[in-house]
């Protein structure tokens, strides 16, 4: 009893002192040693990061769910999340294509390499979002319009939607630096600064939507306001910590200077994988677009309540599948293909644990967490019926998010842009328009529509992660 009662302590503390080193960001060679380890030391802070993104969303929600006419406001957050998802895509497009080639840089021992790919990536990325930015700052309007928005949101919402598409260079900067940091292994740096981002945040919200001495009270535009500056403010953190010369990565300002061989192969990973993003993101567009208007206002908010809460459990999963993606890159760049395959398998094997624990907690606690950012019955009966239909395909959401980026962080953006284009456009959107509209289901074919697709996308995903295409691709 005694030798097991020092073996158990043995091991919480060598749990704990993994933790402590996952989050202090020390330096790891993921090529070799325990794959469990490996996994682990990246997931912790990648799972944080990923919470931590997903609470700007949520903080927003809740400060503008309890503002006079709520529904009017959660569905103009909620639309506008909608739109920004294609700058998500563009966001994580292209840092699946940074963190593919900074990891199979490192993997290969040449840093210089990869922090001049870093550096290429982000030029690439303030040069695309321009035109975007500018789309959206004086279309705000017409956006939230065609979304399905009433009239009267569209007018009250188009300040919030003109600021946060204005500003969405900072999103795009945020992901992609983050990807930088995550392929050279340090994902500690890119958890910090979303904690950095996310306190700014969670100041800034209450003080510009409700006011508070000389501060007036900015309702929506506050909540857009505090979104932007906060997430800036996380910008700067990553900036000083790429020129500081503290990290793997060594950075130059001459690595700025366009380097057109760099950039091709870039745009040639990122294209695809944009592309993909792109393609999960007009679905979920659509869906947002089927439910306001078969749903009305009220259906809407409830369905973008819940779905918000379904990204904020599913957010850690990414983070999972991130640490699966920097293992993939970095041993197929120490041409250890068969440790990359383990590598994914540990990866899903956790997923499957977390997620199983994430449908029972949303199942049996959906009601507490929906009523936490809506007190209007309405949007809270939509929201829950919502919740529980979605969340019956966590489990599956978790092992296709290990999947599609086992196939990115190796370099082969096209194949999850494939699958994504057959699970969500062939069979996810038909699938929604003919529950919803043919047999007159309303919203609820919507939810039905989204864990049916998902899990025929992890299933496809398995079938070609097995025939192990992916392992041949150069980066």
């Amino acid at each position: 009893m005694i030798a097991n009662s020092t073996d158990t302590s043995v091991a919480k503390g060598s749990f704990f002192q993994l933790i402590r080193q996952s989050l202090n960001g020390e330096a790891f060679d993921y090529t070799q040693g325990s794959i469990k380890k490996a996994v682990v030391l990246l997931a912790i802070p990648m799972i944080l990061e990923m919470v931590l993104e997903s609470v700007f969303a949520l903080v927003d929600l809740y400060f503008v769910g309890h503002l006079p006419n709520s529904s009017i406001a959660i569905q103009t957050v909620g639309l506008t999340e909608s739109v920004l998802t294609i700058i998500y895509s563009l966001a994580v497009g292209l840092s699946m294509a940074a963190t593919a080639v900074v990891a199979r840089r490192i993997g290969e021992k040449n840093p210089v390499l990869a922090a001049k790919a870093g550096m290429q990536a982000i030029l690439v990325a303030c040069m695309l979002n321009i035109v975007l930015s500018l789309f959206g700052f004086f279309y705000a309007k017409e956006i939230l319009m065609i979304m399905g928005a009433s009239d009267a949101t569209a007018e009250v919402g188009k300040v919030f939607t003109r600021i946060m598409m204005g500003g969405s260079v900072v999103i795009v900067l945020v992901f992609l630096i983050n990807g930088i940091f995550r392929g050279a292994g340090n994902a500690a740096i890119a958890m910090r600064s979303l904690w950095i981002a996310n306190i700014a945040n969670i100041i800034l919200c209450p003080l510009l939507i409700n006011g508070l001495g000389p501060i007036p009270a900015l309702g929506l535009t506050g909540a857009a306001i505090a979104t932007t500056a906060g997430r800036s403010i996380g910008v700067l953190y990553q900036v000083y910590n790429l020129v500081n010369g503290k990290s793997i990565l060594k950075i130059k300002l001459a690595y700025l200077v366009p380097d057109y061989t760099q950039i091709n192969a870039l745009v040639k990973i990122a294209a695809p994988a944009v592309i993909q993003f792109i393609i999960a993101s007009c679905s979920w567009i659509f869906l947002a677009q089927l439910v306001a208007t078969t749903g009305g206002d009220h259906g809407s908010a409830g369905y973008q309540t819940a779905l918000r809460l379904m990204m904020f459990f599913l957010l850690p999963a990414w983070g999972l599948s991130n640490a699966a993606a920097t293992l993939v890159g970095q041993n197929l760049g120490a041409k250890q293909v068969d440790r990359a395959v383990q590598s994914v398998r540990q990866t899903a094997i956790y997923s499957i644990c977390f997620m199983f624990m994430v449908m029972l907690c949303t199942i049996f606690l959906g009601r507490t967490f929906i009523s936490f950012f809506t007190d209007d019955p309405q949007i809270q009966a939509i929201a829950l019926r919502a919740n529980y239909i979605l969340s019956t395909g966590y489990v599956f959401y978790g092992v296709g998010m290990v999947l599609v980026n086992a196939f990115n962080g190796a370099g082969d953006t096209s194949t999850p842009t494939w699958i994504n284009f057959f699970g969500f456009w062939l069979f996810q959107i038909p699938l929604a328009y003919l529950l919803a509209k043919y047999f007159e289901m309303g919203p609820t074919g919507v939810f039905i529509a989204v864990p049916v697709a998902e899990t025929a996308i992890c299933i496809a995903g398995y079938v070609l992660f097995k025939k192990g295409k992916w392992k041949t691709i150069k980066v």
